[in-house]
């Protein structure tokens, strides 16, 4: 029996780690490890809930437990793992797809603990085709929104930039400059929020900044 509960540890884990060699890939905070972990975990916990309490249960008739209830909390308590991948910075958010990626792992993850291999194979594919060939095919439906944060000795400077990212396909969503002193002086501080329109690629605003000398970049999310 025990090696039964082995191998369903190992076919959770081992789901989990394909979606998260997929976060990997992407460069995102939660990558194979953490996947990884809370498909292990969900899995333990299901094994636990329905298993655990054998012996308690035989030393005391007409005891019954709802292993189901294990279940319920592992998808409620997975919220608090999942928000923490989530970063919100004025009208920006990042991290969402994550989030519901470590969601659904901890689905994988019980599923396997039930010993419902073909469901938990299925849906680690099902997984991947949501976060891979979907984006492949409707990607560009929504283009994805950047926050720079750029600098300029006068304001002039900064205004003119964001006319020219304004008229090079780029949807501005919010716009908001302040002035800092410096012991150089006082620069002015340009943060924005885009998000490319149209036939406008969405990293050729990088080369627009760096083109022009007056524009100091320090950071793009």
């Amino acid at each position: 029996m025990e090696w039964d509960f082995i191998g369903r540890l190992c076919v959770a884990g081992l789901c989990g780690t394909v979606i998260g060699l997929d976060r990997e890939y992407r460069v995102k905070d939660a990558g194979f490890r953490t996947h990884f972990l809370v498909a292990l975990g969900s899995a333990l916990m299901m094994v636990v809930s329905q298993y655990g309490f054998e012996e308690f249960l035989a030393s005391h008739d007409g005891l019954r437990l709802d292993p189901s209830r294990i279940a319920a909390q592992v998808v409620s308590g997975i919220g608090f793992i999942g928000a923490g991948t989530i970063i919100i910075h004025r009208q920006l958010v990042r991290g969402l797809t994550t989030a519901a990626s470590l969601w659904a792992t901890a689905g994988i993850g019980l599923a396997a603990g039930a010993h419902m291999y073909v469901v938990a194979a299925a849906a680690t594919v099902l997984t991947l085709f949501g976060l891979e060939v979907l984006t492949l095919f409707f990607g560009e439906l929504g283009r994805r929104r950047t926050m720079i944060v750029f600098s300029a000795p006068s304001r002039a400077s900064i205004d003119a930039m964001f006319s020219k990212l304004e008229t090079r396909e780029y949807s501005v969503i919010s716009y908001e400059v302040e002035a800092v002193r410096t012991p150089e002086g006082v620069v002015h501080r340009a943060t924005l929020v885009i998000r490319a329109k149209g036939a406008g690629g969405d990293e050729s605003f990088v080369e627009l900044l760096r083109a022009d000398p007056d524009i100091t970049v320090e950071k793009i999310v």
